[in-house]
């Protein structure tokens, strides 16, 4: 994060911000760049907005785009920092009990809001009913199995985590389809033409020792993207979506721990050598010190 820019919230774990580094950055930006082709000239509704950096990037494509979030200071500085966008506002507002007449949006996005509520089916229903006949709502979660249980990790912020089965269940009484997106940070090996726009791709994922292949990606997501219609989904919606950035700020922090773990690791091998050099010479019985008794001590002795 950085601390130098005055016109940055404070990052307190709940809440993401522009500034954050690493994987947090990747997965935060990915999802609003997925649902950007679907806000094109669209009525959008960002509910739970935060920081308001997701409600700008989607305010260039949309006709309109109105950013709630519950709290105060995150609403003010939105509109200080994104105010020049002529089509998008900011206005404090509770995403579980919204105060829209229905049919309102197009399109309403809503990330990372679910599991910090306990009214999530009256969240789901109102976002329903803020949308027109058809409306999409594109909504994300993480996966209570793999993001919590078998990381073994629990986060203080949140207050009801799903599983799989209960998203849907969440979601299928308000929405007739829905289609459900995985979403993990991956380490992969891209390969793709130069001659043309990627519009076919294939994807393989191998273990380990390689003796296993999927002609898939084949892992456990730990988030979930869900887009829902009360009709037929978009057409524009792809199989797959990848997001990078040209620095590879993640990859060059990778780079930079295995190299300083390189240097710890040889450090520490050096400093176990001279522990061993120590044990040795401690044990080794001294040149010049005999362990018999001295021929001075024997010879008074017989005295």
């Amino acid at each position: 994060m950085n601390e130098s820019d005055p016109s940055a919230l404070p990052f307190t774990g709940e809440r993401f911000t522009p500034e954050c580094v690493r994987e947090i950055w990747y997965e935060h930006w990915h999802r609003y760049a997925f649902v950007r082709r679907l806000a094109a000239g669209k009525r959008v509704l960002d509910a739970a907005c935060g920081e308001g950096y997701g409600s700008a990037l989607l305010a260039g494509v949309a006709s309109e785009v109105v950013g709630i979030d519950i709290d105060a200071a995150s609403v003010a500085h939105a509109r200080s920092r994104y105010g020049a966008h002529a089509n998008l506002r900011f206005e404090q507002g509770d995403a579980t009990n919204l105060d829209i007449p229905p049919g309102r949006f197009d399109l309403v996005v809503s990330f990372e809001t679910l599991e910090h509520v306990e009214a999530q089916e009256r969240m789901v229903s109102g976002f329903r009913r803020a949308l027109g006949d058809d409306g999409v709502l594109v909504i994300s979660s993480p996966d209570k199995r793999t993001y919590s249980e078998i990381a073994g990790f629990r986060n203080e912020f949140h207050v009801r985590e799903l599983y799989r089965e209960e998203l849907l269940a969440l979601l299928a009484p308000h929405f007739q389809n829905v289609r459900l997106y995985g979403q993990k940070l991956l380490f992969q090996s891209a390969l793709w033409a130069l001659d043309e726009t990627q519009e076919r791709s294939e994807t393989w994922t191998a273990s380990a020792s390689g003796d296993s292949l999927s002609a898939s990606l084949d892992y456990a997501p730990l988030y979930f993207i869900a887009v829902c219609a009360r009709g037929e989904l978009p057409e524009a919606l792809p199989p797959m979506s990848f997001f990078g950035d040209r620095e590879e700020s993640v990859y060059a922090h990778y780079n930079h721990e295995v190299q300083k773990n390189m240097k710890a690791g040889e450090r520490i091998a050096e400093l176990e050598a001279e522990i061993q050099k120590l044990r040795e010479d401690a044990a080794r019985p001294s040149a010049t010190v005999s362990r018999r008794t001295p021929w001075w001590r024997r010879q008074r002795t017989n005295e």
